[in-house]
């Protein structure tokens, strides 16, 4: 006799329906699961259509986010013409990473640490071979819960292992706890920097704190190069922040600009409309992308609000200490093809008045923040990348570690030695124990900040011995490669995974 056979008539008809329920719901889950990989598939295809840059966009999911934000990723890069190939890591192979060129790596961590099951086949048949990446640039999006032990356990081993078999990054590992939105708009800014988008919308708004623009002095006055600016912002509001941390600053338009376009469309700068930081038509869109051609998005002013999208934010390094009394930031004023000045560096260094009010917030930055005990410090940047380096510095002075050794470059040492008379004085005063400055243009033949480390190796390398870390700020193109390039050489691949294992080689590029 069956289960069925001592069942009611009634309760075997009740049990079918619960039976045709179960198959009903099991299709339903099938179908939507096939209509999201064709969707999946559809944006891979147009994806793929670009005819710039090749870059290879690959996630590894075990909800989905992880495979949202490689896809997201993915548009950023296609929509500057960029040729994206997405694809599951269980889809890659040792040859798609051997051929070089550029990936993003979107992967998340799963319970104890573990990678999520889309990783199997990669981490079973990829990486536990051995093969040569030296042709490839990567970056590496890690999503992890630091209510676990083991936070962003998989993105980490996955760099880890990049770097180890020749792979150069193109930034620090970026790592999102719990879906953190300004972890992910930092991600998106390094993205943009890579696509050459600079004025895509945030894919999530920071919530901005009130700040007053106190100072702003050039530092390079009568300088071949654009002009910098040293700034200092007031909170309004309560802030804290420590050295490493990063500015987000929401820039605000060219008023000129603005009323050019209202002037254009015949509407009226105090027209009232619905935004959620401005009462009137010109202060919406202030903070909003102005349109750049004839043909205006809309013909009233509540619908031109509503058809242009939020002014994405921008990040600087702060150059101050709490105990400063404000955020201090060195700013250059970088100018668009067009020769308009940037985004952030337009509103900052020129058309926010003294005295006006900013909208910011700080960033807390882990991957940057220094050392906590008294172990030596080099400190290696251009430009403003000074910025970072100098709250350091400062960080490092107010508690009595004297052991810094500071590397900076820019293009002449009587117009663009930044902070000329305070790194002087720390020289002086023994805060650091080592100055080695490259101005690029102060003779024939041009010096940057890696041959002055290189001519230094020894030292470098007696530093280390010592217990050394390492912290880069400054540009991505260029300076952070070459001077990763020489710590390589110098110090030997294993010794630089070693000291990134540790924290002790840390970088703040942009």
């Amino acid at each position: 006799m069956t289960a069925f056979e001592t069942l009611s008539p009634e309760r075997l008809q009740a049990a079918g329906l619960v039976l045709g329920g179960y198959v009903l719901f099991c299709l339903a889950i099938a179908v939507r699961e096939a209509l999201r990989r064709r969707a999946a598939r559809r944006a891979a295809d147009a994806l793929s259509t670009g005819t710039g840059t090749s870059v290879l966009v690959v996630h590894a999911s075990q909800t989905g986010f992880a495979e949202e934000l490689a896809l997201a990723t993915g548009r950023l890069l296609g929509d500057a013409g960029a040729r994206v190939t997405l694809k599951s890591l269980a889809d890659v192979t040792a040859a798609d990473l051997a051929r070089g060129g550029r990936a993003l790596f979107v992967v998340s961590t799963t319970g104890e640490g573990d990678a999520p099951d889309a990783a199997r086949r990669f981490i079973r048949d990829v990486m536990a071979g051995e093969p040569p990446l030296h042709g490839l640039s990567y970056g590496v999006l890690a999503l992890g819960d630091s209510s676990y032990a083991q936070f962003c356990a998989f993105g980490r081993t996955l760099d880890a292992w990049l770097a180890r078999h020749g792979a150069a990054p193109l930034f620090d590992r970026v790592e999102v706890d719990d879906g953190d939105p300004a972890a992910l708009r930092h991600w998106q800014g390094q993205v943009g920097l890579l696509a050459g988008v600079t004025d895509a919308p945030d894919w999530t708004r920071p919530r901005y704190g009130r700040w007053r623009l106190a100072d702003r002095r050039r530092l390079n006055p009568d300088s071949p190069a654009d002009a910098a600016f040293h700034l200092r912002l007031e909170p309004l509001d309560a802030a804290t922040w420590e050295a490493g941390d990063i500015l987000e600053v929401g820039p605000r338009n060219d008023p000129a600009e603005v009323a050019a376009l209202l002037a254009r469309l015949g509407l009226a700068p105090a027209a009232p409309v619905s935004a959620e930081d401005g009462a009137t038509l010109a202060e919406a869109l202030s903070w909003r992308r102005l349109p750049h051609d004839d043909t205006p998005p809309a013909t009233t002013a509540q619908a031109l609000v509503d058809a242009l999208p939020p002014l994405p934010h921008r990040e600087y390094s702060i150059a101050s200490l709490p105990a400063d009394g404000g955020v201090e930031l060195l700013v250059r004023a970088m100018k668009r093809a067009d020769g308009r000045l940037g985004l952030g560096s337009g509103w900052l260094t020129a058309y926010a008045g003294e005295g006006a009010e900013i909208a910011a917030r700080v960033r807390t930055n882990r991957a940057f923040h220094g050392p906590a005990d008294n172990r030596p410090l080099i400190l290696i940047g251009n430009g403003t990348g000074l910025a970072g380096l100098r709250a350091h510095l400062k960080a490092r002075a107010a508690r009595g570690h004297h052991r810094n050794w500071l590397v900076f470059g820019e293009r002449t040492a009587a117009h663009d030695f930044f902070h000329r008379e305070e790194i002087e004085a720390w020289r002086a005063n023994g805060v650091l124990a080592r100055l080695d400055l490259a101005f690029s243009r102060d003779q024939d033949r041009k010096v940057y900040v890696q041959h002055r480390l290189a001519e230094a190796a020894d030292t470098l390398r007696a530093w280390i011995a010592e217990g050394a870390a390492i912290y880069v700020c400054g540009s991505l193109e260029g300076m952070s490669g070459d001077v990763h390039a020489v710590l390589v050489s110098t110090l030997g691949a294993e010794t630089m995974e070693r000291l990134t294992d540790e924290g002790r080689y840390r970088r703040d590029v942009y």
